[in-house]
């Protein structure tokens, strides 16, 4: 009985280890310098298991790392930009993504910044969420963080 526990526990930690491995091999850290560095323990996108999770991009010039100058409209203007950036250094593209999450210092700048947004994204149009936050880093008057699918094949 001993024996067979044994056995049995080694299968189990040979097939636990194996799914990790695995696991950590799907998991593909993308970095690119088209867009702004990350400012912390994080990555610019990350893609796993079919996926690329983009982190929030802040309008940011990514050769400065300043704000852009002017308002809602150019900060989203960027902030799309260095998003693309981003999915391109993972093989994809705007027209990838399949979610988005608009964070706004202040709602009114809805109207502004979903002009802009519809300007760069095709229909069917990602799925969305957009929320007023009580404060972006640097200040920012707008973030985005976006899923999308990776690219099987040419487009």
């Amino acid at each position: 009985m001993k024996r067979i526990f044994l056995r049995s526990s080694l299968l189990i930690a040979i097939c636990f280890a194996t799914a990790l491995s695995a696991v950590a091999q799907t998991k593909r850290v993308i970095e690119t310098s088209d867009a702004p560095k990350a400012i912390g323990p994080y990555s610019q996108a990350i893609v796993a298991n079919g996926f690329v999770f983009a982190a929030g991009q802040v309008g940011a010039d990514p050769k400065t790392g300043a704000l852009v100058e002017g308002g809602i409209v150019e900060q989203t203007e960027q902030v799309l930009k260095n998003l693309a950036a981003v999915l391109k250094a993972s093989g994809n593209s705007l027209d990838d993504v399949v979610k988005t999450t608009v964070f706004l210092a202040d709602i009114n700048d809805f109207a502004k910044m979903n002009e802009v947004y519809a300007r760069h994204f095709k229909t069917p149009f990602p799925a969305r969420s957009t929320v007023q936050a009580a404060r972006l880093p640097r200040d920012a008057r707008v973030a985005i963080e976006a899923v999308a699918v990776v690219r099987t094949e040419k487009r």
